[in-house]
């Protein structure tokens, strides 16, 4: 029976997604980048989903790409497979929910990339962040990294990272804004969990708007970014949830919403 590459779980209103490959400390392979985007776009669209924790099973989260994956290519070749690579971190970003992701261990390569292109990362004390590639003799820019990482640590960080290759560790990533939280590597579940349980708990679409909002405002100056606030907080004061999150908040009482 051939093991999956990547495992999905359930608890409650929250998926958590697993990269299954710890012999490979989940390294990427082509089988595992298609099943994770497959993976990612079933929970954009199953309504029931309301969070998502990408972790990685094992030892790390994820060493990057597979080293196995880079045989002789065409240039069109490369250039297709290249992008194909982006598809998961394209999914996590424009998807209306959150997700967190679960680091320890090491979290290089394309395992940084598809890290920072979510949400939120909490991290164990364990985890090492590295934006290798110019090691390889490969531009530093890969899997998201020069989009997304000077956005969240600013220039000279990201170019420290990933001109230099140098590893972060976990004290460090928190310090430079890199994740969110860091915690002991036997509380990391405990976090995560009262993290997606938290957003899970806030009404889908006000998660959606305030997402949209987060992500859009990376490229767009500040009228065409009101003009979308406008519209957002628009949609959300028109909705039932809204209505509850209202009348919850008279009655003293926690607001259970529905995403309607």
């Amino acid at each position: 029976m051939t093991t999956p590459t990547l495992l999905a779980e359930r608890r409650g209103a929250v998926l958590r997604l697993t990269l299954n490959r710890p012999d490979k400390l989940n390294a990427i392979d082509v089988v595992l980048l298609d099943a994770l985007t497959e993976a990612l776009e079933r929970a954009e669209r199953d309504a029931e989903v309301r969070a998502i924790v990408l972790a990685g099973a094992g030892s790390s989260f994820c060493a990057g790409a597979d080293i196995g994956q880079m045989i002789e290519r065409t240039p069109d070749d490369w250039e297709r497979t290249v992008d194909h690579y982006l598809d998961p971190i394209r999914a996590i970003a424009r998807m209306g929910k959150p997700v967190i992701a679960r680091l320890h261990g090491n979290v290089f390569g394309g395992g940084l990339g598809l890290a920072i292109a979510c949400d939120f990362r909490v991290a164990a004390q364990s985890a090492r962040m590295c934006a290798p590639f110019v090691k390889l003799a490969l531009a530093g820019c890969d899997m998201s990294a020069g989009y997304f990482l000077p956005r969240l640590i600013g220039l000279g960080r990201a170019t420290d990272m990933m001109m230099t290759a140098r590893v972060v560790d976990a004290t460090e990533a928190q310090a430079i804004g890199l994740v969110s939280q860091t915690v002991a590597d036997d509380q990391l579940d405990a976090a995560v969990d009262a993290l997606a349980d938290k957003l899970a708990a806030f009404a889908p679409r006000t998660t959606a708007f305030t997402k949209g909002a987060i992500r859009r405002s990376l490229d767009r100056d500040m009228d065409g970014e009101f003009d979308y606030e406008i519209f957002a907080q628009v949609q959300c004061l028109q909705s039932a949830d809204h209505r509850e999150g209202v009348a919850a908040f008279r009655e003293r009482r926690a607001p259970v919403f529905r995403g309607v």
